[in-house]
C-alpha cells in the first residue's frame, strides 16, 4: 500500500481505482439530476477515492473570459480564474486537458494553495462544442498524476459533457 498522498503503486491499481470509482460516479447520477448537484457527487467520489488528490473540483464557464469555483472538495479554491491565466485558464481556452507533473514549470501557474505541487485539468465540452466546466485537481504530491488520469478523467469528463450538454444554469 503506497502512503498517504502518493498515487497508487501500478498502472493497473489506479486503473482499478478508476473503475470502481466511475461505477460508483455512474449509479449516483443515473436518472435526471441537477448539473451542481452532479459536480457535488463527482467531486465528492474522486476526492474520496485518491489520497493524492489534495484539491478536487471545477471551475464553470459563466463566459468566454471567466471561470467561476464551482462544488469542490478540499482547502479553498481560487474563487474566480480569468481564462487568459493559470492552467485552468489553458484548458479552457485549448479545450485540451492541461497535466503537469511540476506546477511550478508551468506558465503563469496560478497557487491558489502554495502547498501544490502537480495539478490536472480537465475541460467538460457539451456535443455542440460549449464549454461546461473544467474539472481541477490538485496533489501535494510532485509528479502524481500520469497517463492513467488523462485517460480516465478525460473519458469522464466527456461523459459529464454529453450527459449535461443541454444544461443552461451555469
Amino acid at each position: 500500500m503506497p502512503p498517504a498522498n502518493s498515487p497508487p503503486g501500478t498502472v493497473s491499481d489506479k486503473a482499478d481505482i478508476y473503475t470502481d470509482t466511475r461505477r460508483r460516479i455512474d449509479a449516483l447520477l443515473d436518472g435526471p439530476t441537477d448539473w451542481i448537484a452532479a459536480m457535488a457527487t463527482v467531486a465528492c467520489e474522486l476526492h474520496r477515492s485518491f489520497d493524492y488528490y489534495d484539491w478536487t473540483g471545477f471551475y464553470r464557464a459563466v463566459s468566454d473570459d471567466e471561470l467561476l469555483v464551482g462544488p469542490y472538495q478540499g482547502p479553498h479554491g481560487c474563487l474566480q480564474i480569468d481564462v487568459d491565466r493559470g492552467v485552468c485558464g489553458a484548458a479552457a481556452r485549448a479545450r485540451e486537458t492541461q497535466l503537469w507533473p511540476d506546477v511550478s514549470e508551468a506558465p503563469d501557474h496560478i497557487a491558489c494553495q502554495s502547498s501544490t505541487q502537480s495539478e490536472i485539468v480537465v475541460p467538460l465540452i457539451t456535443p455542440s462544442d460549449d464549454l461546461l466546466a473544467v474539472l481541477d485537481i490538485d496533489s501535494d504530491t510532485l509528479g502524481a498524476f500520469d497517463e492513467t488520469d488523462r485517460e480516465h478523467l478525460e473519458v469522464l469528463c466527456r461523459n459529464l459533457g454529453e450527459q449535461f450538454g443541454d444544461t443552461r444554469l451555469r
